[in-house]
């Protein structure tokens, strides 16, 4: 076996570890693989190795990489790719033609102009909206007061289907706090829900990667986006 696949037993551990922990079941969380950096070889390696949930930062980089990947499938093999990147306005047409999900949507005009560019005949759009929960300077995000109001927008477009929230909190120096600040997001999740003002329930909540999955695992995640542990190391 490759060091990926390896690692990808590794990390499927620490999930069902943390579930049983949190006194969940392993099946409720879905895991991301995030492919950035990497080749289509790497991300092929890791097929083999039973993972179908791809995540990418770079927008073009992912194109290419999809393009690549896609003809060198086994039979009856599909992937699901997820757009996680920043994406700006020049980018939403190949998003909306190239991805199955973009969870880090952060304005309406990018959800309008994604509705607009998806194709007819595809299955829509999965989104999420990415919330900067904890304030950080340098991450992108919807302020969770403006959370709400967005939702509904989004809601109603055509050619997209709201699934939830995406988190990238600042690092926190010990498990109690990184569980404090994904508690907030668990929250707001909540709180959207239970206001039922939402066409469907939003049932995804994205938050935990490489360090703090057991923390987001504890907090209620149900889509881990995890690299590093996976690849390794970005140059």
């Amino acid at each position: 076996m490759t060091n990926i696949v390896l690692n990808l037993q590794a990390v499927r551990d620490r999930i069902t570890t943390a579930c049983i922990a949190s006194v969940r079941d392993a099946q409720s969380v879905r895991l991301v693989a995030v492919s950035k950096k990497f080749g289509p070889d790497a991300v092929l390696q890791a097929v083999a190795g039973g993972q179908r949930l791809f995540g990418e930062n770079y927008i073009a980089e992912g194109v290419e990489k999809i393009a690549a990947v896609t003809p060198r499938l086994s039979a009856g093999v599909l992937l699901e790719w997820h757009c996680i990147g920043p994406v700006q306005s020049n980018k939403t047409r190949l998003v909306a033609e190239h991805f199955d999900w973009v969870q880090s949507v952060d304005r309406l005009k990018t959800a309008q102009r994604l509705s607009e560019h998806r194709p007819e005949g595809r299955a829509p759009l999965q989104v999420c909206i990415q919330v900067n929960i904890d304030g950080g300077g340098n991450k992108s995000g919807v302020p969770p007061g403006e959370l709400e109001a967005l939702a509904i927008e989004i809601a109603q477009l055509p050619g997209l289907q709201l699934r939830g929230i995406m988190a990238i909190p600042e690092p926190t120096p010990d498990f109690l706090a990184t569980c404090a600040v994904h508690q907030k997001a668990k929250a707001l999740l909540e709180q959207i829900n239970s206001a039922g003002r939402l066409p469907l329930r939003l049932d995804t909540l994205s938050i935990g990667m490489t360090d703090d999955l057991e923390a987001a695992i504890h907090e209620g995640s149900t889509m881990l986006r995890v690299g590093t542990a996976i690849f390794g190391s970005r140059s």
